[in-house]
């Protein structure tokens, strides 16, 4: 079945430029209007997802009132719909009000066409980048809701944290800091069986080594000085819960043989205290350090490892994980700027490619603060590569060009289907739904050898 055409909207009261951009856009499926009235009943029947809009409009054609009038009046009907406004080539201050009041783009009339479709192209991607967003929000209910995601690494995380919450083995997560770590072991302990006991977490990097002993094991009264009262450390604090060692991987080594023998024998002693007291907890830990190098150099303990990594799950950084990081601008934006009291904000066209060029060394922890400052400092609605303190990164006009990328995306579905079936063409071809010779045409036109 052929997919649906998107729908256009073209509000244009001139009948010769009318069916000029229908032939031009026929791409899309586009319907029109002449008026402002006639625009309102095509966006309420349609629900077009983008459209674009002569503020020069009847009765006053030369008089931009009522072309303001219907844009503030979409904009409340259809927030998501993305208006891209068409002025007089000159007319920059009209243009520039109409983004402020929350149009995606403006052009100077006249226009050309290859350009402006490029536009309305971007416009369509960022309407659906939004749409799945929202979508997968309102699909998240579970205790995972709270980790936005469709890159398959991350999902197989997912399922696989699933998996391994009901068992009764300690977990180690992998990854670089700001991954999403406490989210997915909070996750974890929601999916167990002690999901109605305490979920504990220390951080064992943020505090001093002299203090972490007594944080973790607890201290009676005496002990040392300042210990004016006896105090239940945090490995007792979540007796029958869980219990979350953060960076682990900066444990002290004596500390590492004190928290070996808990693990072996699960009693603790407090500190200055004679007493074991035997504890019921389910340990998960985090790191972003490599603990098999730290074990080579002599600063982890090999025992202590597998005692902790009985289930190792290695989280992707944002960088690996495609499409992740402008999925969740969308989601931060809308959550900031609902918190922040800014209406309606969404990422200008500039920011898209700007967010996705860079590296995100601090991963989500740094995208969630990079929009959350430009929420609060930007001027108008819409955030800007410069709003995000980040380099403009335009794209390449020659890489949207459609056919190059349909060419890439099928390359890379191929490379990845034959590396995954082993080379066996009967199977990849099955996997990728194309019949033999259709996959051995495609394997000569990317230049793919067939392994012997």
């Amino acid at each position: 079945m052929a997919e649906k055409q998107r729908t256009l909207l073209i509000v244009e009261d001139d009948p010769a430029l009318q069916k000029q951009m229908r032939w031009a856009f026929d791409g899309f499926e586009t319907v029109v209007a002449s008026d402002r009235e006639s625009a309102i009943a095509q966006l309420r029947r349609h629900e077009p997802a983008v459209v674009t809009m002569d503020l020069g409009l009847p009765p006053a054609p030369d008089d931009v009132s009522e072309g303001f009038a219907l844009l503030a009046e979409m904009l409340a009907l259809a927030p998501d719909t993305k208006v891209i406004v068409l002025t007089g080539q000159h007319d920059r201050e009209n243009a520039v009000r109409a983004v402020g009041m929350g149009a995606y783009d403006f052009f100077g009339k006249p226009f050309e066409p290859e350009l402006l479709a490029l536009t309305i192209e971007r416009a369509f991607r960022l309407h659906d980048l939004q749409a799945e967003n929202t979508r997968l929000r309102e699909s998240q209910t579970g205790p995972l809701s709270g980790l936005l995601t469709r890159d398959p690494g991350m999902l197989k995380v997912c399922r696989m944290i699933e998996k391994v919450a009901s068992a009764a083995v300690t977990v180690a997560l992998l990854g670089e800091s700001g991954t999403g770590k406490e989210v997915l072991a909070r996750g974890l302990h929601t999916m167990s069986p002690r999901a109605k006991e305490r979920f504990v977490a220390i951080n064992c990097a943020a505090i001093p080594e002299n203090l972490l002993e007594s944080e973790l094991f607890g201290y009676e009264k005496g002990a040392f000085t300042g210990a004016a009262k006896q105090t239940p450390g945090k490995i007792e604090t979540a007796h029958k819960g869980t219990l979350f060692l953060d960076e682990i991987g900066d444990l002290p080594m004596p500390l590492q043989a004190k928290l070996l023998r808990f693990l072996q024998e699960r009693v603790i002693e407090r500190i200055g205290g004679r007493q074991e007291i035997p504890v019921d907890v389910r340990v998960v830990c985090a790191t972003h350090r490599d603990l098999k190098a730290q074990i080579e150099a002599g600063q982890f303990r090999e025992d202590l490892y597998y005692r902790l990594a009985e289930i190792v799950v290695d989280i992707p950084p944002l960088r690996a994980r495609e499409g992740d990081a402008i999925l969740l601008a969308h989601a931060f934006v809308q959550r900031f700027a609902a918190e922040n009291g800014r209406g309606s904000m969404h990422l200008a066209e500039d920011a898209i490619p700007a967010l996705e060029a860079h590296a995100w060394p601090g991963n989500v922890r740094e995208l969630e603060n990079c929009l959350k400052r430009a929420v609060i400092m930007a001027d108008g609605n819409r955030i800007t590569a410069e709003d995000l303190g980040l380099e403009s990164a335009d794209e390449d006009l020659e890489m949207l060009n459609l056919r190059q990328v349909r060419d890439e995306a099928e390359r890379r579905a191929v490379v990845r289907v034959i590396a995954r079936t082993n080379g066996n063409i009967a199977k990849a071809a099955e996997v990728l739904g194309v019949s033999r010779p259709s996959l051995y045409d495609l394997m000569n036109r990317f230049g793919l050898k067939k392994e012997n």
